[in-house]
């Protein structure tokens, strides 16, 4: 049993440590992120993670084969899901399938934070490879979250 009590005026859970979002940018196309801090809330046979996305911040854009939801909480955000862009407003909800591609970005000024759940055991994080990324650039729409 776990209780871990939320402070509004810090949007932050008692006894949770900010963290990186990942270790290292990364090196391959699209992998890079920027001004982004993950909060692990529930560790288990599924994972609990609330994602802060600073003013000018994006997350890496990537596939993978675990699904998971994704559940706007703070600030607004732009999601892009496949060849789908969703502006996010608070308590909106996106689910990503498996080896769909996509990228979270802050859409505001202040900082863009997200709920998400993934299952305790999932697969390392995929660049997307030259159909995909062709594919995104060709699209008015979806080039600029290829970057």
């Amino acid at each position: 049993m776990r209780h871990a009590a939320f402070d509004p005026a810090a949007f932050r859970w008692e006894g949770v440590t900010p963290r990186p979002y990942k270790d290292d940018p990364g090196a391959a196309r699209g992998m890079g992120w920027r001004g982004v801090a993950r909060h692990t809330l529930v560790r288990g046979s599924f994972e609990v993670r609330y994602f802060e996305i600073a003013h000018g911040g994006f997350s890496s854009l990537e596939k993978h084969a675990h699904e998971h939801a994704v559940f706007a909480v703070r600030g607004r955000g732009r999601a892009l899901v496949g060849d789908a862009v969703f502006e996010l407003a608070q308590l909106d909800l996106v689910e990503t399938g498996p080896w769909v591609p996509h990228r979270w970005v802050n859409a505001g000024d202040e900082p863009f934070g997200f709920l998400c759940t993934v299952d305790g055991e999932r697969d390392r994080p995929q660049p997307l490879d030259d159909a995909e990324w062709g594919a995104l650039l060709g699209d008015p729409a979806t080039a600029p979250f290829a970057h």
